[in-house]
């Protein structure tokens, strides 16, 4: 058995606890701007307020998915970011909360959600059965009770492992985790038409869904990574964590970079060469207005840099540099859910906002809070799995 103490050292307590505080601060800082933002225009405040909603939200589902795939597949990446997805996963509460203002805000951030609307445009009323404000309210709970019901299922069998050993929670992980898989790429899909997609409701796509996911599994892998190097400061995971792991790490964050771009130009490649009106229009809108330049600055610094700086081996055994790496990738990932959404609402050009960087702050700043509670509730390894002994020895420096 290894020597590495298991239970999180009272100085890394501390530390979470002082990290805590200042995301607290950060969070209730972009919440008092983006209340006062609110009340002077309320319009831009929902138009920010869901390109933000939409990428920390990514970051909880690509939390859950990651948790279930390694359930699913094994592996030693996903035993030292285990209790880095599960606390993750397990901030749905929070995000549930935070989805009022859009609830709120729906009639003034969704086209076809006006009556009078669907009256007047023949392909939105088409759509009516399912573009209507109950519906949306109903799919959206949907989504919710998923994602409850898996991380805190996951979360619950992981913490019972801990206690009792690998059997029956070892299994019963594993068969929760196949099905939560297919459940997770319906929600995702979904969750893609109905918060992203329905911004044109004259428009489609049937990669869509594939589209964010590939989204979610590269900021996902990146905040995890920063996070990890974080934590290698002190014991334990500076002594559990070898330069093999963030090499595993860095190649899976490199292969959803590969991932990201092979969606968006599948995507792109589609549309364009069928070239239908109701389906070029969705790019027309990024590539005029100012906007065209920020689709290049996501081609080229969210793939090209990233693609050639991760084919370093020793980039991405060497924590402050993959940690570096990361980082950036999380902010194109910002760049990229604002190029997603705001377009939809400045069809005549780029529109910057100072919103645009509260509402971030904000929603992030609290899910950050959160998060980090729930990561201190527990030892950051996961001390029942049958594979954590293989894991720490796996490799060497």
């Amino acid at each position: 058995m290894s020597a590495i103490p298991y239970n999180t050292p009272a100085e890394l307590l501390g530390e979470m606890d002082r990290t805590r505080s200042r995301w607290l601060l950060a969070g209730l800082l972009g919440l008092a701007a983006a209340a006062g933002g609110y009340f002077a225009d309320p319009q831009r405040f929902f138009q920010s307020y869901l390109y933000a909603y939409v990428f920390v939200f990514g970051l909880a589902m690509g939390s859950l998915a990651l948790t279930m795939l390694n359930h699913l597949t094994g592996g030693a990446w996903g035993i030292m970011i285990r209790r880095i997805l599960e606390a993750g996963s397990r901030t749905f509460p929070l995000l549930l909360i935070l989805f009022l203002p859009i609830a709120l805000g729906v009639f003034q951030i969704f086209p076809w959600a006006p009556h009078e609307v669907a009256e007047q445009d023949h392909l939105i009323h088409e759509k009516s059965a399912y573009l209507n404000v109950p519906f949306f309210f109903a799919r959206v709970a949907g989504y919710f009770l998923i994602c409850l019901f898996l991380s805190f299922r996951i979360s619950r069998l992981s913490a019972q492992q801990d206690e009792h050993g690998a059997e029956p929670y070892y299994t019963k992980l594993q068969r929760l985790s196949g099905p939560g898989i297919l459940l997770y790429g319906l929600t995702v899909t979904f969750f893609s038409i109905d918060l992203i997609m329905s911004l044109d409701p004259h428009w489609f796509s049937t990669i869509f869904g594939i589209l964010l996911l590939g989204c979610q599994g590269v900021s996902t892998f990146a905040f995890a990574i920063m996070v990890l190097v974080w934590l290698m400061r002190q014991r334990p995971m500076s002594e559990a964590v070898r330069s093999v792991h963030l090499h595993d790490l860095g190649k899976l964050m490199f292969a959803f970079v590969n991932l990201f771009a092979y969606f968006n130009f599948s995507q792109f490649l589609i549309i364009w060469s069928g070239n239908l009106p109701e389906e070029t229009t969705w790019y027309l809108k990024r590539t005029t207005g100012g906007w065209q330049y920020v689709s290049i600055a996501i081609m080229v610094l969210h793939f090209f840099v990233p693609f050639f700086l991760l084919l370093s081996r020793n980039l991405k055994r060497t924590p402050g540099k993959v940690s570096k790496v990361a980082g950036w990738l999380i902010f194109m990932q910002l760049v990229n859910a604002y190029w997603l959404v705001m377009p939809s609402f400045h069809e005549r050009g780029i529109h910057l906002h100072w919103l645009d960087a509260a509402t971030p702050l904000a929603i992030g700043g609290l899910w950050m809070w959160v998060f980090l509670g729930q990561l201190k509730q527990r030892p950051l390894l996961p001390v029942g799995d049958p594979m954590l002994e293989e894991a720490l020895h796996s490799g060497g420096h």
